[in-house]
């Protein structure tokens, strides 16, 4: 029998675009789809397990190693703890607010993980749930190290949103070249703006890659993250929990891995107009103060 791979999935976008919620909802609709999943939480803050255990906050690999006064004590049950569906759960944690690279967390989390054995043979899927649009020093770890070979980048039609996802595309870019790293899709949380799924399908096409799925702004989403749960446990018969089931559905059958092509500012901007969430620029007014 052929030996099942490991799919490493990095999930990146815009802070507070609604990546670890959509990270923790998508994860759960893989768990009821039998899947086996680890979520590694990369963001210091430390949320992106919080649904699935029902837990305010797991206690981090940082956290641990600060108790500990090295990581050579820590254990691997110290921090990795199973939650809804059997999912398997780790936070990287930070320093210190103020002290030192915030990255160094990841990287030590991993590392400790890959050689503890965290990363065990009956596993389908690896989420690393990483830090707003940050796609350097240790939030880059996920696709510099090959640990990642799949980005989803979440995003809305926002222009912010789209920016990040531009520039992430741009670290994906830089990394491919010496790396499987790849663009696996774009996911819309939808902010309910103009022409969005439109919009978005369009910016997915013109990076050379698809959005993968439209979630559409729901708030049974905040109505379950009350309970600290995800909209899958804690309503399954919803037609969100249906989205979301249906999102894991389709990054459980993608085959469509590319290196992306980023827009320039210009050819962005020029989007953004097309769908007429941007007025063309009048270069008469630019620079120029209210006056009385």
């Amino acid at each position: 029998m052929a030996e099942k791979k490991l799919r490493q999935i990095a999930i990146y976008g815009k802070g507070g675009i609604g990546k670890s919620t959509t990270t923790q909802n998508t994860v759960a609709g893989l768990a009821s789809l039998g899947k086996k999943v680890l979520i590694i939480g990369c963001d210091p803050k430390a949320d992106s397990t919080r649904l699935i255990l029902h837990a305010k906050a797991q206690e981090t690999v940082m956290d641990k190693v600060r108790e500990l006064g090295t990581v050579e004590d820590l254990e691997l049950e110290d921090v990795l703890k199973q939650g809804y569906g059997e999912v398997m759960c780790v936070e990287s944690g930070g320093p210190e607010p103020g002290v030192g690279c915030a990255g160094r967390g990841v990287i030590t989390a991993i590392n400790f993980l890959e050689e503890e054995g965290a990363y065990t043979p009956d596993l389908d899927f690896v989420f690393y749930d990483v830090l707003g649009d940050v796609v350097c020093g240790g939030f880059a770890m996920p696709i510099r190290e090959n640990k990642a070979q799949e980005i989803y980048i979440v995003v809305s039609g926002e222009m912010m949103a789209m920016y990040a996802a531009n520039n992430i595309c741009k670290g994906i870019v830089k990394y491919a070249s010496s790396g499987s790293v790849r663009l696996a899709g774009l996911i819309c949380n939808s902010r309910n703006t103009d022409c969005e799924a439109d919009l978005i399908t369009a910016l997915a096409e013109r990076l050379g890659t698809q959005m993968i799925h439209f979630v559409p702004r729901d708030n049974q989403v905040q109505r379950a993250e009350l309970r600290r749960m995800t909209v899958i446990e804690y309503s399954p018969e919803h037609k969100q929990a249906e989205e979301y089931r249906e999102l894991a559905r389709k990054i459980s059958e993608n085959k469509m891995f590319v290196v992306p092509t980023p827009l320039e500012m210009e050819d962005l901007e020029d989007l953004l107009m097309e769908f007429g969430i941007m007025e063309a620029e009048d270069e008469s007014i630019v620079g120029v103060a209210e006056t009385a």
